[in-house]
């Protein structure tokens, strides 16, 4: 039923309390792939780079960008060596740069994916509508399923 399987990970502890269900799903439903997913934040740009720095501002944004985009896949390698170990093999990594639901919910419609499994605060009233909220996002956003995994701590209504 599930064939490609998203999991959008930020590198935070609330967004990994998806892996023990994306290991269920994944030796329950035997997708063809888990694509472990993650959007990196693009270089903001800086209204006062000094004149005397040794590379042109737009060079630096370049390296910041790759450097970025590095650091986002040893990430998705560390949790790929957990997903491994749990003898989990048909993994696929994936990093963007961008706005974070408009990229997973893009990926999602162009790669066919089957599911979307991802973590949310649980928060409601004023506190998700100050914090803003991803998973929300992308749900609204998105044609494809989408299990969304209430964080440890969750309190309802807050």
């Amino acid at each position: 039923m599930y064939e490609k399987i998203l999991v959008p990970l930020d590198g935070s502890k609330l967004a990994e309390c998806v892996l023990p269900h994306v290991e269920t799903l994944a030796k329950d439903c035997k997708p063809k792939e888990i694509i472990l997913f993650r959007v990196c934040e693009s270089m903001s740009v800086l209204s006062d780079y000094p004149a005397s720095m040794p590379e042109s501002f737009e060079e630096h944004v370049d390296k910041m960008t790759v450097y970025s985009h590095q650091q986002c896949g040893l990430y998705l390698k560390d949790v790929e060596k957990q997903l491994k170990s749990a003898g989990i093999t048909n993994v696929k990594l994936e990093s963007r740069l961008g706005d974070p639901a408009a990229e997973i919910a893009d990926y999602a419609s162009k790669n066919e994916v089957d599911l979307i499994v991802m973590a949310s605060h649980g928060r409601s009233g004023p506190s998700r509508w100050a914090y803003g909220s991803v998973a929300d996002k992308v749900f609204r956003s998105t044609c494809v399923p989408v299990l969304m995994i209430k964080g440890p701590g969750c309190v309802v209504g807050v």
